[in-house]
């Protein structure tokens, strides 16, 4: 089984110059292990592209849809006890228990210090910290009192101080690992040890005296061959080398300054960090961060030839306009994969559409936010195009499961005129539904002699979740044509 704390440490130990050998004794695992843990790491820094996409079933919380309102009501009542906020969810039609939301509470609430603060030293390039802070900022192009919430990201230095700050749009894992990423190029080397709050990004939870760290963190870590380190919960102080620089960034960068809008506040944001945070004599070190960074730079570790592939990966419907849908956009793909589950890969510039094969079918530019017209890409008027095939639209149901055969034959007997209007809706059911729940269907409509797709997808509807929010609409064409086979 793959120990990817193990494999952290033997790469970690690796890049401090310990042998093969040592390494083996110090872990209690085999030489060959160690050496297969090197080179597969070495060549994947040095030599890797793109990274092969694998199939992912994302674990979704029952929590998650309330988290927002969690954050609201904290907001409200700082004091607020944790079976109020569960009062709250269950009127909010929440179902799941108690000890989810005690956790949750307990991660995100701010813990006061009742104990004095010692902060603690590191050598150069050993020790890094990151974090994220909130704050409401009113931006001049809207009206007064209309604020706005930024949130931020924070990465420093423990010896120089210098720091690395930017404005995110949300604290995603993926966002996480971009922003470090950047951090990484901005001080141009990375650290020993990287320190992080227990974020679940991070941390997937705590056992008795040790946390156990995200499979994904720990792989980039690795990736970049640093030590991830975490607080102790309940002692927040730990962390205090990244949270005061946030003091410091609203009374010195945010206070009395205005910014017009979010473009404005991180083109400011640029040059503070370069002109005032850089070049100001910090509190404790009594120097400045960018003289101290000017001795701390040779320590950190050279940056790998290729960065960690930070792309999210999601399996979308090519639907009857030929596009897949991502965030409101519809980007446009060959036309003979209407219908067909593709793996899309979004970059923080490109959405890259594959077949399920793995060949590269569509690339085309990200959509802005606000951007006006709902295609990317080139698309033609649906009324030239030719219909899919039938023999294609049999071979694709078919693939279903073997039973789709049989119930195919049966419906070409109840409905000689019309079997191929009725096999045409069926297989665009796959925009809307997952297969297991379409084939669930089918076979309840074969056991009670039902033959129309209309009956199936009203089935699909009050007894299967839809794969969106909101169900697509199924419009096939050339309903007139469909007789014809």
């Amino acid at each position: 089984m793959k120990d990817n704390q193990t494999e952290n440490k033997v790469v970690t130990l690796a890049s401090l110059g310990w042998s093969i050998r040592r390494i083996a004794r110090e872990l209690h695992i085999s030489r060959e292990r160690v050496r297969r843990v090197v080179a597969s790491n070495s060549e994947k820094r040095d030599t890797t592209g793109d990274l092969p996409i694998r199939q992912k079933t994302d674990r979704v919380s029952k929590l998650d849809p309330y988290k927002s309102y969690i954050g609201d009501l904290l907001e409200r009542y700082p004091d607020i006890t944790g079976q109020r906020v569960i009062e709250h969810l269950q009127e909010k039609g929440f179902d799941g228990g108690k000890t989810i939301v005690r956790d949750y509470l307990k991660a995100i609430r701010e813990v006061g210090s009742k104990t004095p603060v010692r902060m603690v030293e590191t050598l150069p390039g050993q020790r890094a910290a990151h974090d994220w802070s909130e704050y409401y900022i009113q931006f001049t192009s809207r009206e007064p009192g209309d604020l706005t919430r930024v949130t931020f990201f924070g990465y420093i230095l423990g010896y120089s101080r210098r720091q690395y700050v930017s404005v995110v749009e949300d604290k995603k894992q993926d966002t996480l690992f971009r922003e470090l990423i950047a951090a990484f190029i901005y001080m141009d080397g990375v650290p020993r040890e990287i320190k992080s709050d227990n974020q679940k990004a991070c941390v997937y939870r705590w056992e008795p005296g040790n946390p156990v760290y995200n499979d994904k963190y720990l792989a980039f870590a690795s990736w970049y061959r640093f030590t991830p380190q975490t607080i102790t919960p309940g002692n927040p102080t730990e962390n205090l080398k990244v949270e005061r620089p946030f003091h410091y960034l609203k009374k010195s960068f945010l206070n009395a300054r205005k910014f017009k809008d979010i473009e404005d506040l991180k083109h400011q944001l640029h040059q503070w960090l370069s002109e005032v945070n850089d070049t100001r004599i910090h509190g404790t070190t009594k120097r400045r961060p960018i003289d101290l960074f000017a001795e701390e730079h040779p320590y950190l570790q050279a940056l790998p030839k290729n960065h960690y592939d930070t792309s999210h990966v999601a399996h979308l419907v090519v639907n009857q306009e030929s596009c897949v849908q991502w965030k409101g956009y519809l980007y446009v793909v060959p036309q003979k994969y209407i219908y067909e589950v593709c793996p899309v890969r979004i970059t923080e510039k490109e959405v890259i559409v594959y077949s399920s094969d793995g060949k590269q079918l569509a690339v085309h530019p990200l959509a802005q936010s606000g951007q006006k017209g709902r295609y990317v890409g080139v698309h033609q008027k649906m009324g030239k195009k030719p219909e899919l095939p039938v023999s294609d639209i049999i071979s694709r149901l078919e693939s279903f499961a073997p039973d789709m055969a049989k119930y195919i034959d049966q419906l070409k007997q109840h409905k000689p005129h019309s079997w191929g209007a009725h096999l045409r809706r069926l297989l665009a059911l796959k925009i809307n539904y997952h297969t297991e729940d379409i084939m669930m269907a089918v076979n309840r409509a074969q056991e009670f002699n039902v033959y129309d797709a209309g009956d199936i997808e009203g089935f699909l509807k009050n007894n299967s979740e839809s794969r969106y929010s909101t169900r697509l609409s199924i419009k096939p064409r050339n309903n007139n044509h469909y007789n014809e086979y």
